[in-house]
């Protein structure tokens, strides 16, 4: 049988009232013992009401000076609507520039989180479970315990539960989950999904031919190399010069580890020298370099346009020097490079069944061992997790105090 846990609170007669979430105030109508040593979840209000809470915004700053912890109140799903409980959010540069109100992406402002002025929730990936729904969601085949990833940017997954309609999540199968956890399903969508299509989308590459990137340790950077490999290209990979060469020899072998054919610096792309190791890379040109993704901008994203093969593609999906993308007019006119940018957003806004088979085939490469995720700092999030340790773990990532990717675990909520 299972046990029910009423605080005081839910005894009142409006389930509108605060509650207390003291111990004291809890009383239990049984205990079972097998139990004892589990953690339980945080108990929800009177007449099927769920306490959530979420790191919010009513206006655009710096994100350690404007996010705040919000607690509110959801009400039952009902008609074509699923209730959440977060599992696992990252935290992406990309979320950051939101907050800031630099990025293209604009949050959703509103009051329906009951407050009088309009706030929004930072985030934009993650993975939630389905814990509750309404009729016309369980007609549609839904259930609980469903694992969803958001369709579109914009959803706000820095929170412990959320309330949306169905046709704003996309369902990750049974099949599809089994053997992957809950911060793997969580950070397929954005890096992984943005390597993948661009890699397929822009230019046929045939098995044994080559790409080369910047920002090759980036998530996008590493996902690219590996799913590069998957399918058979090559790849010469640009990273960052740094002063440290033992740091930069550390990262050089990360890479070449997960599968990079060959990695170089910034400094080495811009040299005389690199034509001649370009012609020893692709045995004298046999094997034309004939798709670049550049996520740096500036000189080094010209350097790498410059060698590449006739009628090439040149992808931007980031402008991390913050400079601009210059383009002689003799790689347009002479050698027919072919630029283009791509934003994963738009990108999935309009293609949402190919988004999903791009994250179900990320996920297969996954359990195969064909695919690892790239370095993960977990953050855990309960009920009791104080609001300003929260907002501190956004500002390191900020502030670029972690080695892998900060990713909000949800436990106890």
């Amino acid at each position: 049988m299972a046990t029910k846990c009423l605080s005081r609170a839910s005894t009142r007669s409006s389930p509108l009232l605060p509650r207390q979430f003291s111990p004291i105030n809890r009383q239990c109508t049984r205990i079972i013992p097998q139990q004892l040593n589990q953690p339980q979840r945080r108990p929800i209000s009177a007449y099927g009401y769920e306490q959530a809470k979420a790191l919010t915004f009513s206006d655009y700053g710096d994100p350690p000076q404007v996010l705040k912890l919000h607690g509110h109140s959801i009400s039952p799903a009902h008609g074509s609507r699923l209730t959440l409980r977060f599992l696992a959010s990252p935290i992406n540069p990309a979320d950051i520039n939101q907050i800031q109100g630099v990025y293209p992406s604009k949050p959703t402002f509103t009051t329906s989180l009951s407050t009088a002025d309009p706030i929004a929730v930072g985030g934009n990936e993650g993975v939630a479970e389905v814990i509750g729904l309404g009729d016309k969601a369980k007609a549609a085949g839904w259930k609980r315990g469903d694992w969803v990833i958001m369709k579109a940017p914009g959803f706000g997954t820095w929170r412990t539960h959320a309330q949306c309609e169905m046709d704003q999540v996309v369902k990750l199968e049974e099949e599809v989950r089994q053997g992957i956890n809950a911060v793997q399903a969580g950070t397929v969508g954005i890096n992984p999904t943005t390597a993948y299509r661009m890699l397929k989308d822009f230019v046929k590459l045939e098995e044994g031919e080559w790409f080369i990137q910047n920002g090759a340790n980036s998530g996008v950077g590493r996902a690219a190399i590996q799913l590069g490999k998957v399918f058979g290209y090559k790849s010469l990979n640009v990273i960052r010069a740094r002063e440290d060469k033992t740091q930069e020899e550390k990262l050089r072998k990360e890479l070449l580890d997960i599968g990079a054919d060959e990695v170089i610096t910034d400094e080495e792309l811009q040299s005389r020298q690199i034509r001649d190791k370009v012609k020893s890379l692709t045995n004298n040109g046999k094997q034309p370099i004939r798709l670049a993704l550049n996520c740096v901008n500036g000189p080094p994203a010209t350097a790498m346009a410059k060698i590449l093969a006739q009628g090439a593609h040149h992808v931007t999906y980031g402008a991390m020097s913050k400079q601009p993308l210059t383009i002689p007019a003799s790689l347009l006119i002479f050698k027919d490079i072919h630029f283009h940018g791509f934003w994963v957003s738009v990108w999935a806004a309009k293609n949402p069944e190919d988004k999903k088979k791009t994250v179900e085939h990320v996920l297969e490469l996954m359990r195969q061992g064909k695919f690892k995720d790239g370095p993960v700092e977990e953050i855990e999030w309960n009920w009791e997790t104080k609001g300003e340790e929260l907002i501190k773990s956004v500002k390191n990532t900020l502030e670029g105090f972690r080695e892998g990717k900060g990713v909000f675990v949800f436990k106890n909520t």
